[in-house]
């Protein structure tokens, strides 16, 4: 058996992360360490570090908290074969979750791995219907001959519950750093221009949703068009705006399936949030900067990348070179 290490960036950790570490516990395929990121060690139960031994836990502060390099960090600690990525709120639905997520990188039919989202008890209609659309039933290899065929869904991975060959992983640079959301689908895309293969592995179920609010999935969709027009050599060519609109048209569809004709307002009122939140943060450039900072999920992402290219700007002055 290949070495596997398990990596979860955390903030304010409550009962939920709990339940996450008592599951991992109870996974056929055992981890052999699992790193954890924490911002801001007020929040942390080191309890926990006493009831789950293998816990390897790193404090950080808030204004350091950036999606790809707080998990490349954590990546550069481990010796494993397998890197698997999660995020607090993930539930392993049984305990062959881990196993079934890396089987496609033990059979050497995927370089990268993730998991099928099942959603929570709690999910309401349209919630519940967007995790079936995202994350189906049947599972798929998908490489760079699908992109004709899938455009931006070849590579929609998602950290939630991911796994890596760690040399592969390597090979590829890690997570992009600075990065505001999207670090799984950037590094996803990279490995699919290698050549590479991502297995949506539907036979290992993580429970994840949740029931955002119009408002929500404006800030939400802002820092993901942020993300896209930051890297646009992974997806200029490749839009969303298809695919969004796909998912609206059916969900309509489902809700009056169901005689449900009231929630085709709220599939209305949502989808135009997250219009409008993708397409102001694709264009964030043109916005001033207490408009960002209005619209966006994550401030402190902006504070930081700020502090980032003055310290960058002051090495210009001194040493006279391009950084």
């Amino acid at each position: 058996m290949e070495h596997l290490d398990i990596i979860i960036p955390t903030f304010k950790p409550d009962a939920g992360f709990a339940k996450l570490l008592r599951s991992l516990a109870l996974q056929v395929i055992q981890a052999d360490n699992i790193f954890i990121i924490n911002t801001e060690e007020q929040y942390w139960n080191k309890e926990w570090e006493e009831e789950f031994p293998k816990l390897k836990v790193f404090h950080i502060k808030q204004d350091e908290f950036d999606h790809g390099a707080v998990r490349h960090a954590a990546a550069k600690l481990s010796n494993a074969d397998i890197l698997v990525f999660m995020t607090q709120d993930a539930l392993p639905a049984d305990e062959n979750t881990i196993g079934n997520l890396i089987q496609p990188l033990l059979e050497k039919k995927a370089e990268i791995s993730y998991c099928r989202q099942i959603p929570a008890p709690d999910a309401d209609m349209i919630e519940a219907f967007t995790r079936n659309f995202n994350y189906p039933a049947s599972s798929r290899i998908k490489s760079k001959k699908d992109l004709k065929e899938l455009g931006i869904k070849t590579f929609f991975c998602t950290n939630v519950c991911c796994a890596y060959v760690k040399s592969i992983y390597d090979s590829l640079g890690g997570f992009p750093r600075p990065v505001i959301l999207n670090e799984d689908a950037i590094l996803a895309g990279r490995a699919v221009e290698k050549g590479y293969r991502i297995s949506y592995t539907a036979e290992a179920q993580v429970i994840h949703s949740h029931n955002y609010s119009g408002i929500k999935q404006f800030h939400r969709n802002f820092d993901i068009g942020v993300s896209h027009a930051m890297y646009p050599e992974i997806f200029l060519d490749y839009p969303s705006e298809n695919e969004g609109i796909k998912l609206v048209k059916q969900t309509m569809s489902y809700v009056c399936k169901k005689k449900k004709f009231w929630l085709v307002f709220k599939v209305v009122w949502l989808s135009a949030w997250k219009y409008l939140g993708y397409s102001l943060g694709k264009r964030y450039r043109r916005l001033s900067g207490k408009a960002i900072l209005r619209y966006t999920m994550n401030p402190f992402f902006w504070e930081h990348l700020s502090k980032k290219r003055a310290a960058n700007k002051d090495r210009q002055v001194i040493g006279g070179n391009d950084v």
